[in-house]
């Protein structure tokens, strides 16, 4: 990936504040996932705490935003929240801070955000992440590409070579998204929700009260409000079965070296 310096240090317009650096910018962490098919590998602990190498998977997702100049973290955690509480306490570890909003009830992934609306009250875009999923993205670009569309949601987006287990992304002109189609089982190509995401803030004003899921239902709705998609050619994993975290534990150290220095310990 190359060097994300000049990125960082780039102001980017943002519709509700006339411009910020990339420091400013809340990253939301969907962490509070049951994990139930991946439990046969991993069956004590969060998804998001499985171990990849000598880290857990969500210390490496901390470790990739905080190379990339984030570091303001809020955690929707849900089952087994104690552990991920435990573990990364307020984040002063990783030099970032993070703050927990806890579900007593699965809310799903778009409830989760509704829930922890408390902790983005600025106004502001925020990052959203899937805790079971690995892109190697530029963030900077991402936040730059929804800045400059006048959406309320931007995808990162990447083309994988086997769509079956995945919903895939109609995009039309500008890289705005017209549809959504769902798995098909085939095993063809297809562009995929990479798990990564930018949010106006006036998107929690769309979601409502209660179980929601982002996929199914509220990127379906916004479809007339403005949903681009932004598609990276990178590499993309994620944990959600035995048989990808099993990939990612083989990809490890390809994941270790397309990283930032920052990343390793030292």
């Amino acid at each position: 990936m190359r060097s994300m310096t000049a990125a960082v240090r780039t102001l980017y317009k943002n519709p509700t504040r006339s411009s910020w650096t990339l420091l400013d910018t809340k990253a939301v962490l969907l962490v509070g996932g049951l994990g139930t098919r991946l439990r046969s590998v991993v069956p004590s602990m969060p998804k998001a705490l499985a171990p990849i190498g000598n880290k857990s998977f969500l210390e490496l997702l901390i470790r990739q935003l905080h190379s990339q100049g984030l570091h303001r973290f809020v955690m929707c955690t849900g089952y087994l929240a104690d552990q991920i509480e435990e573990q990364f306490g307020d984040g002063r570890h990783w030099n970032v801070s993070i703050e927990y909003s806890r579900e007593q009830n699965p809310m799903g992934t778009a409830g989760a955000i509704k829930l922890a609306e408390r902790y983005l009250d600025d106004g502001s875009d925020f990052l959203v992440m899937n805790g079971d999923s690995f892109v190697q993205a530029n963030f900077p670009q991402l936040l730059h590409f929804h800045g400059e569309h006048d959406g309320v949601v931007t995808i990162l987006a990447v083309e994988v070579s086997n769509a079956s287990r995945y919903g895939t992304l109609q995009v039309g002109h500008h890289g705005r998204v017209t549809g959504f189609l769902e798995k098909t089982g085939r095993d063809t190509s297809g562009v995929i929700n990479a798990g990564a995401y930018v949010f106006s803030h006036a998107v929690l004003q769309h979601i409502p009260e209660g179980q929601v899921s982002l996929e199914r239902t509220l990127f379906p709705s916004l479809l007339d409000h403005g949903v681009y998609a932004l598609k990276q050619e990178e590499l993309f994993i994620d944990i959600g079965t035995p048989e990808d975290y099993d990939r990612a534990q083989k990809l490890w150290h390809g994941l270790d070296e397309a990283v930032p220095g920052q990343w390793r310990d030292k």
